[in-house]
């Protein structure tokens, strides 16, 4: 007997952003995992990263039962991609692999020490994800310019401190 996919609707977040209205439940499981997985691949997921996951996984909309097993789970020890056949949403012209990509390298800039080990983590990610060299730049470089932008809005509004 198979197993019946729990799916739930996507947040707001995601509706606006992406397109998304629905997602398996095991698809919020799997992706976060992936993240896991990759920013975790220097041997370790900082608080900092951790964070960002949950606020970002909570944000998709993914249930508190979904963010609880992120605890707990053996990033050090799983297999990307059999992670990867496991995230499916209702949008077929989505790019998970570029997505996961892009949400990796945010989540192991977040403790501010994007360091070499996870540098070459994601490499070795976009490689595994099959994202050209070109594209998983071009990503990287978004990142920079959105932190930019956001340093740029805090300066602006006087909600940065000065040094």
């Amino acid at each position: 007997m198979s197993k019946i996919k729990e799916v739930l609707p996507a947040s707001e977040f995601l509706k606006k952003n992406l397109g998304i209205s629905e997602i398996p439940l095991e698809a919020y499981l799997n992706y976060g995992y992936a993240l896991l997985a990759i920013a975790g691949a220097d041997g370790e997921v900082s608080e900092a990263e951790f964070n960002w996951l949950v606020n970002h996984q909570r944000l998709a909309g993914a249930p508190e039962e979904v963010i609880e097993k992120y605890k707990t789970f053996a990033y050090k020890n799983t297999d990307l991609e059999t992670l990867l056949t496991k995230i499916s949403v209702d949008v077929s012209t989505w790019s998970k692999s570029r997505s996961l990509l892009y949400h990796a390298i945010q989540m192991s800039r977040a403790d501010g020490d994007y360091s070499l080990e996870e540098q070459k983590a994601v490499k070795k990610a976009a490689k595994l994800l099959k994202v050209e060299d070109d594209i998983a730049l071009a990503l990287n470089r978004l990142i920079e310019t959105e932190e930019a932008v956001t340093a740029l809005r805090k300066a602006l509004l006087q909600t940065e401190v000065l040094s």
